[in-house]
């Protein structure tokens, strides 16, 4: 979609919005990373998973489910609710502006690792391009949120129970989200917590992941997507692209 132009439709108002990197449905880049998951996040429907030898078609399923809510995707400002008196048209506008100062530009080449306790596809490191995936995700965290509602106790709670240091403890009361701007680290998820599978199935997932993203090719980040969960617990859908600068 044209930044000059508004939504086709004005969309029931959802639990939470983000706004995501996301490829464009239809290029390779969407259809295959939203293969690997199992769901389209535009069509709304399901696809069929890689069958992975010596992977039971169950383990990659529950060990996709995770990121398969969400969408295929790289955050660039988490999940929020709008503050009250915020409309989804206001949000469109913000991202729409934000996205016409922001330039496109390519990622780095992208590879398949283990972070933490799940599998992402990353950019490759010391990139030069990184720096601009950095910038463009810090001004989406930071434009973006007065336009979100303040997090809940029980929210803050739940994120302080995972173990924050003090630093990702100041971001998520400034941000509403722990892991922003020198604690961002760009990425893909393409698992869920590997835990819940044997170590062997998880090592035969990681190499078929590696395989599958080998050839994919170069990633254009050229708009910024926003996404909704229409009721919480729901499945993301991916609403609009809001087109960056050339």
């Amino acid at each position: 979609m044209n930044a000059e132009t508004s939504p086709p439709n004005t969309p029931a108002p959802a639990h939470r919005y983000a706004v995501y990197y996301a490829p464009s449905p239809g290029t390779l880049g969407w259809l295959a990373g939203s293969h690997w998951l199992g769901r389209c996040a535009a069509q709304l429907q399901a696809l069929p998973q890689l069958d992975i030898h010596g992977v039971a078609p169950a383990d990659l399923k529950r060990l996709t489910a995770a990121p398969r809510r969400y969408g295929w995707h790289g955050t660039l400002k988490a999940p929020f609710a709008l503050a009250p008196g915020v409309s989804w048209m206001d949000l469109h506008q913000a991202v729409q502006a934000l996205a016409s100062g922001l330039q496109s530009f390519t990622l780095p080449p992208m590879q398949v690792e283990r972070m933490d306790d799940f599998l992402a596809l990353v950019p490759m490191p010391s990139h030069a391009a990184n720096a601009q995936v950095q910038a463009a995700a810090a001004a989406c965290v930071t434009q973006l949120q007065p336009l979100a509602a303040p997090l809940g106790s029980a929210e803050l709670a739940r994120r302080r129970a995972a173990g924050l240091t003090p630093r990702q403890d100041e971001l998520l009361t400034l941000w509403g989200y722990p892991f922003v701007l020198e604690e961002f680290r760009f990425h893909m998820s393409i698992t869920g917590d590997l835990r819940q599978v044997d170590t062997r199935t998880a090592d035969l997932v990681l190499d078929a992941a590696q395989q599958f993203f080998s050839d994919l090719p170069a990633l254009r980040f050229n708009s910024l997507a926003i996404f909704a969960e229409p009721a919480p617990g729901a499945d993301f859908v991916l609403l609009d692209h809001a087109e960056m600068g050339p």
